[in-house]
């Protein structure tokens, strides 16, 4: 009984916060206090335009952070990302859930994401009119991960926070059919990133080492051998003019963060054009 008063204020805070900017704060810190989470965010992403980091907790509680980072082109590579805006998958989902096998040896986990100082993180995605949110939580003291009891609380309270969230980001207009939007010309760079180098299948390769997938998953999906998959990545490695993963994800945020061509078109075109 304790625990279902405790989230009635939770609401009732978040409800008088409707449409108003201090709804994420009130939402986000009112979970994490009444689940025992560590840490919070909460992202929107709109159909159109770049993420928006609509409350995060201030610096001296979660230390470095690399959110402005994030939002610039590595959030392509998020598992919960992906799972709302490419997967379709909503409801709550916890990170060995979504991230690939191989994820903490990959250099958006070591770049990025270990500096958010996340042992766990737990994510609740959210379809909106105009967008997805992904309300997250993450447990950063010690090793410590999210309990099935953890779990189990913030499914069954799902339901209310995504009318809550709908509710405030509710928008009856739908973004122009014709107007590009800042993700899908991102989304596209992704596939298109070392296209005027590398052949179809090293593309391929690095896309997929760029997510965090492991050699052997790498070799399951495209469904060739291991050796095969190293060859293709040391060809690629080489014309990108590479010697290590570190090197590659910094390429490809670089690439990405410079990219002004047509969608279709090599982001490293417009890096190297830059380049003293």
């Amino acid at each position: 009984m304790e625990t279902l008063t405790t989230f009635s204020h939770v609401v009732t805070d978040a409800v008088s916060h409707l449409n108003e900017p201090g709804f994420a704060e009130a939402l986000s810190v009112g979970i994490q206090q009444w689940v025992g989470a560590d840490d919070t965010a909460l992202i929107r992403y709109q159909d159109t335009g770049a993420p928006t980091i609509e409350y995060t907790l201030p610096l001296k509680r979660r230390g470095k952070t690399t959110l402005d980072r994030y939002v610039t082109g590595p959030f392509l590579l998020d598992p919960f990302y992906r799972a709302a805006t490419i997967d379709g998958q909503f409801g709550v989902f916890q990170l060995n859930e979504l991230a690939p096998t191989g994820f903490k040896e990959s250099e958006y986990y070591r770049t990025w994401y270990r500096d958010c100082g996340f042992q766990d993180e737990c994510g609740l995605l959210i379809k909106l009119t105009d967008g997805v949110v992904n309300l997250a939580f993450g447990m950063t003291e010690g090793s410590r991960l999210f309990s099935k009891r953890q779990i189990n609380l913030l499914e069954a309270i799902f339901p209310v926070v995504e009318a809550l969230t709908r509710r405030h980001w509710h928008s009856a207009a739908s973004p122009a059919a014709n107007q590009a939007g800042l993700r899908q010309r991102l989304h596209v760079a992704l596939s298109a990133f070392g296209a005027s180098v590398l052949t179809r299948r090293e593309r391929e390769v690095i896309e997929l080492v760029l997510l965090g997938n492991s050699t052997r998953l790498i070799a399951e999906k495209l469904q060739i051998s291991t050796e095969t998959i190293k060859l293709h990545r040391k060809h690629a490695y080489a014309k990108l003019d590479i010697s290590s993963q570190a090197e590659l994800f910094y390429l490809f945020v670089d690439a990405i963060a410079c990219h002004t061509g047509s969608h279709e078109e090599d982001p490293l075109l417009s890096y190297h054009s830059r380049r003293p």
